[in-house]
């Protein structure tokens, strides 16, 4: 029998594309996972989705979700810890990844520490700082940027002052994009950027697709460019 849980709000990454649970998520989440009840999440439906990845025996029947989105209106969520205060614990979902980064969960939790209460981080799969482990750049310094402008002239000046910033500070400079948009990106990072540049393009992640390769630009723009407009993935530059 799992010991009680405390009454906190735990943060439960989710696998990052379509992974077993068990491949990527300590059996200690389980154990945490199927004491909750209460679930603020990204996606509804996502979620659920994954809290049958992790048991196929919880009754989803019971559980209560809040959703959190992007498009959610911040001011609306006051109530969403009602249950924390009463003495339960909750979950916070995420679509992929660990909840509260690059993430709408961030709004929940900064809420939860306003209020003094119980925060727990769970260990998951992190994208971003799987992305740094295999690219071979800078891990003690780097910054993870978001999404770069769409339109073409901005993202190429954007990404410029990103460079700029790899040599001036040596710093490991991370950004995303939708993956439709993947290959524009590169195409976009293969015209801006200098030859001798480094990019670590990191691609479905901890999945059966997983593509992680750094080269130079100069070494990139004689390779054939992987076909990523249906993967997730994080770019990465170095010097």
């Amino acid at each position: 029998m799992n010991s009680p849980i405390e009454s906190a709000l735990y943060l439960i990454p989710s696998m990052l594309g379509e992974t077993e649970a068990s491949q990527v998520l300590p059996s200690y989440n389980h154990d945490i996972v199927i004491q909750i009840k209460h679930f603020i999440v990204e996606n509804v439906r996502s979620a659920r989705r994954f809290l049958k990845k992790v048991d196929k025996d919880i009754d989803i029947g019971t559980l209560l979700f809040y959703e959190l989105s992007e498009h959610t209106d911040v001011s609306e969520i006051g109530d969403y810890l009602d249950p924390l205060k009463q003495g339960k614990a909750m979950g916070v979902i995420s679509e992929a990844g660990c909840p509260a980064v690059a993430d709408p969960g961030a709004a929940v939790v900064a809420i939860a520490q306003k209020q003094n209460l119980r925060v727990i981080p769970l260990v998951g799969p992190s994208s971003i700082i799987m992305a740094v482990m295999g690219s071979g750049f800078n891990g003690q310094n780097f910054a993870f940027n978001g999404y770069l402008p769409v339109k073409p002239a901005e993202r190429a000046q954007k990404l410029k002052q990103l460079e700029s910033r790899v040599y001036k500070e040596n710093q490991t400079q991370l950004f995303i994009e939708t993956p439709y948009r993947n290959e524009k990106m590169i195409e976009t990072i293969l015209a801006a950027l200098r030859p001798e540049t480094k990019l670590c393009i990191a691609a479905g992640i901890t999945c059966p697709e997983e593509y992680i390769h750094t080269k130079t630009i100069a070494q990139w723009k004689k390779e054939k460019i992987p076909e990523l407009a249906k993967v997730p993935a994080i770019f990465l530059l170095y010097k």
